[in-house]
């Protein structure tokens, strides 16, 4: 048997694995940071062999809770993702498995590699709506792109979208595939109506270097993302000062930052209610993009999610609310399951790529439900 996780996004160190019924791994931090709770890996060697992994860390993780009731994806093709028996004790998160052929990939959810982020951006340039723009580099020296989907006008919001912050949430990225896949698409009445209304300005991941590097939540040099937007400087958080100029030069209508979360089973959105200028506007125009969304789509709710910020108490060094306050806009953050979605379970794959898709374009029935609201004049 082999344990190897030497390839993009992979992570994981495996103590020994002479013993298929004793398999002993740990995974590695983020670089410069105390974050884990991503993994990675292949596992080789072991065809028809009942294997027991046990991941000896996952205790000290970042998100302890987000253990329980989870079960791990695994795939022999990395494009079907399926979950396997899992089980946390408080202290080891252990697998169970049976491979049916020589190799199989285990991750905490099914990766999103930087080959996949380029043909999402080629394909979507293809489109005659698109222009592919490079912010600049990443300190590993990677391409931070923006898609600008329409065109500037007057009387048109400006509408913002993007994913993957924090690189270990990948389907946050599969969420954009669905969106950008309907948002281009000329036969949809709905992408026609809200792009005739809107300039798009999408980032589809945040954080290249942490993705490649098989990181949870930081980029190259151990800095949370969703920490920086505040105060971003070029040597610590170039993906942030990139993307907040932009912003600055095209100005903010709407924004979503598209994310998952480790601990809770269920689609939510969290919203910057908190800041120091929200107005009852806005809370409607956010309530009404909320309701417009789990009319359209199941697998969204509006009961369970983060605590609402008290007036005047949220943290300014989020996106979402750094944006709001800034643009005086409405902006949310969209949350999805690492596990199985409590409200709609599926035991086989749990909250999958596809089910991300999905969502993803169903987010563009709830944008067109409030577009014409946005950034009313006299706002």
């Amino acid at each position: 048997m082999h344990i190897s996780s030497a390839f993009d996004g992979g992570n994981i160190h495996c103590l020994h694995c002479t013993d298929p019924s004793d398999i002993q791994l740990e995974i590695n931090r983020d670089n410069g940071s105390d974050f884990y709770q991503w993994f990675y890996f292949r596992l080789s060697g072991a065809q028809n062999t009942t294997c027991v992994m046990k991941i000896a860390n996952a205790g000290g993780a970042a998100y302890p809770k987000g253990w329980e009731n989870y079960q791990a994806a695994a795939s022999y093709d990395r494009e079907h993702w399926f979950r396997v028996p899992t089980r946390f004790d408080g202290e080891t998160l252990t697998l169970r498995h049976t491979p049916t052929f020589d190799s199989v990939y285990y991750a905490y959810f099914a990766p999103y590699p930087m080959s996949r982020h380029g043909d999402l951006i080629a394909d979507a340039q293809m489109s005659p709506l698109t222009q592919d723009y490079v912010l600049g580099e990443t300190l590993d020296g990677q391409d931070i792109d923006l898609l600008k989907i329409g065109t500037a006008g007057p009387g048109k919001k400006v509408c913002w979208v993007i994913a993957r912050q924090h690189p270990g949430e990948t389907m946050a990225e599969w969420w954009m595939e669905g969106f950008l896949s309907r948002l281009l698409d000329a036969d949809d009445a709905i992408a026609r109506a809200v792009v005739d209304r809107a300039v798009f300005y999408v980032v589809p991941n945040m954080n290249p270097d942490g993705a490649r590097r098989g990181h949870l939540r930081t980029n190259a040099c151990g800095a949370n993302l969703n920490r920086e937007w505040q105060d971003p400087t070029a040597e610590r958080s170039p993906e942030v000062l990139l993307v907040r100029q932009k912003m600055q030069e095209t100005g903010v209508d709407f924004c979503l930052d598209v994310h998952g979360d480790e601990t809770l089973p269920y689609n939510f959105i969290a919203g910057p209610e908190g800041t120091p200028a929200w107005d009852d506007r806005r809370d409607l125009l956010l309530q009404g993009y909320k309701d417009a969304l789990r009319r359209v789509n199941p697998d969204f709710q509006t009961r369970i999610g983060y605590e609402r910020d008290a007036p005047g108490k949220a943290n300014m060094t989020l996106c979402t609310n750094w944006v709001a306050e800034t643009f005086r806009c409405l902006a949310m953050t969209l949350e999805m399951p690492f596990k199985d979605s409590a409200i709609t379970p599926n035991p086989e794959e749990g909250w999958s790529p596809e089910r991300s898709r999905k969502l993803g374009a169903s987010c563009l029935d709830a944008l067109y439900a409030v577009i014409n609201r946005l950034h009313d004049e006299g706002a």
